[in-house]
């Protein structure tokens, strides 16, 4: 399954490099709705809020109404806050159901928790004992925890309260450091869902066009690997952002690839990608090169 991320929606050029108007945010949204994919990923944070408002509006004024679309969104503490309470979370839900124009969700994720210390976040009246009433209350159907650092997400895994984990850009044709903790999720009865297929562009983009990698600039080391990549994409007409996508899809302990998508064709190309006939010659020689997990067929 393909989710859509909507983290470029919300206009944030200083991390991507390009800002998206609200315009053509909304446009976006009414593609998804238009198209096979049907979940929805967001934050009560990116772009202090605005994703979540232009995607609301887009729900709203979609014809037909938003139909079976799973939204997922993430708690977040307030802006530059020092702590997470329970409370924060809370109120972080309120506000993404006043953007959105929902009463609850089907996935809702404590976001970036290793931002904060490991026992706060744990403690009683905190916020994962918030997440968990909000399950119990019946307004989140799976709680989840999205974030970066892989051993902080590990032990929010060992807490035994989660249904998902979301971890993004280290399952990649490029990085694959969360290999051991997708086994580990799987294996604790957690859905994995991998976000970033692409690397935050990288695999996305032509090298010449200086695309980032994580987020920042990228290594030599990186930049010789995706050239290399590119040019045995084009030996079998594949795009390489199909292959990559399709590195994380094919998975068979994945259950959702998160992609962010940033103007009404990029949904198209990402429905073409995901649907896109690969030859197996091809994984064959990728996964030499890359020495790639047994995984990938």
């Amino acid at each position: 399954m393909v989710c859509v991320g909507t983290s470029p929606l919300g206009g944030l050029p200083t991390i991507y490099g390009y800002d998206v108007e609200a315009g053509q945010a909304v446009a976006t949204i009414r593609r998804v709705l238009e198209s096979p994919i049907d979940f929805i990923d967001t934050s009560n944070e990116y772009a202090n809020g605005e994703s979540e408002r232009r995607i609301g509006e887009a729900l709203r004024s979609a014809a037909g109404g938003p139909g079976n679309v799973v939204l997922a969104t993430k708690a977040d503490p307030a802006l530059w806050a020092t702590e997470f309470p329970g409370s924060r979370v809370r109120e972080s839900f309120r506000e993404s159901t006043e953007r959105l124009g929902v009463d609850r969700f089907e996935v809702f994720y404590l976001h970036d928790p290793e931002r904060f210390d490991f026992g706060h976040m744990t403690a009683p009246g905190g916020a994962v004992e918030a997440m968990v009433q909000l399950r119990t209350d019946g307004l989140a159907t799976a709680i989840g925890v999205a974030g970066g650092d892989i051993s902080e997400m590990r032990r929010y895994v060992d807490l035994g309260v989660f249904d998902v984990i979301l971890n993004h850009n280290q399952y990649t044709l490029l990085d694959r450091s969360a290999d051991a903790l997708i086994d580990h999720a799987v294996n604790a009865g957690l859905s994995f869902i991998n976000a970033a297929p692409y690397a935050s562009g990288m695999l996305a983009k032509q090298v010449s066009a200086r695309p980032r990698y994580q987020y920042r600039a990228p290594s030599p080391e990186i930049v010789r690997t995706t050239a290399w990549l590119h040019q045995e994409c084009a030996r079998f007409h594949v795009p390489l952002a199909a292959l990559a996508l399709q590195f994380s899809t094919r998975d068979p302990r994945i259950s959702s690839t998160v992609v962010g998508v940033s103007a009404p064709e990029r949904v198209d190309e990402l429905v073409e990608n995901e649907q896109r006939e690969i030859p197996s010659e091809l994984w064959d020689s990728v996964r030499e090169r890359l020495v790639l997990p047994p995984t990938v067929t």
